[in-house]
């Protein structure tokens, strides 16, 4: 349960790129390949320079993930248990193949995103998403693309719309939620993900896996995640260009 996903964060600038292509093996989703898309596309990027607030507002507490009401009062967010999502009785009988495959065939067609990942894998995000809990993902629509942004508290993870949260600070909501479980991280090197798009006018089933696999990925790729840190501890040498070119986008 999120109780509160509030921090500062300082000026950032976009200017010029620098490669940056992480190591393959420091990441990997198991059990399935990671998300594809090649229709990930929206609103053309206006300037380098508004592409990042000045500064960044603390986030409000967290409504329902249907209602998604950010207000000054606290109103928890309130991911479902896993217990209520599957038989945790016959998942225990099952490999962690087996679970996996079943915890995907369930979430097919229900508008929510499934994944799994080994627990090592989730540790490492957990470790480094509790001192940069921030970060900011270009999504790829038509003929440019909208910055998405992303805030870790683990188990969770939310992501909005960079714009709104400009617009609206406290009050922005929330267009894709994350949960991570771990009931099966001990016994079965398991941890089963469960993403929950709150707005499908704002985000298709599409883009929310490729936002997922992609904010993982600058979180568990060595290189990659050199990025998180300079955005989240060295704001003045980051540059959004970095993260373009790391997603072989083009600079517009």
């Amino acid at each position: 349960m999120i109780r509160s996903l509030s921090s500062r964060a300082s000026k950032r600038i976009l200017s010029s790129v620098i490669p940056c292509y992480g190591n393959a093996s420091s990441f990997s989703m198991v059990l399935r390949q990671p998300y594809r898309s090649s229709t990930l596309r929206q609103i053309f990027y206006k300037s380098q320079r508004n592409a990042i607030p000045c500064d960044f507002l603390k986030w409000g507490s967290l409504g329902s993930i249907r209602t998604s009401k950010f207000a000054s009062g606290f109103s928890p967010l309130k991911p479902k248990p896993l217990d209520s999502i599957i038989d945790m009785e016959r998942a225990k009988n099952k490999s962690a193949e087996e679970l996996a495959d079943v915890w995907d065939d369930y979430h097919l067609g229900r508008g929510h995103i499934a994944a799994s990942m080994k627990a090592k894998l989730y540790k490492l995000f957990e470790q480094r998403s509790s001192s940069c809990r921030y970060f900011v993902i270009p999504l790829w629509r038509g003929s440019g693309y909208t910055t998405m942004f992303v805030q870790v508290q683990a188990p969770h993870m939310l992501i909005t719309g960079l714009e709104d949260y400009k617009a609206r600070g406290t009050q922005a909501s929330p267009y894709f939620t994350v949960s991570y479980y771990t009931e099966f991280a001990e016994s079965k090197d398991l941890v089963l993900v469960r993403g929950d798009i709150v707005f499908t006018s704002k985000l298709a089933d599409l883009e929310a896996k490729w936002l997922l696999d992609t904010a993982q990925s600058f979180y568990l790729n060595d290189v990659r995640y050199k990025l998180v840190e300079r955005f989240n501890r060295e704001t003045r040498e980051f540059e959004f260009k970095d993260v373009l070119q790391t997603l072989e986008m083009p600079i517009l």
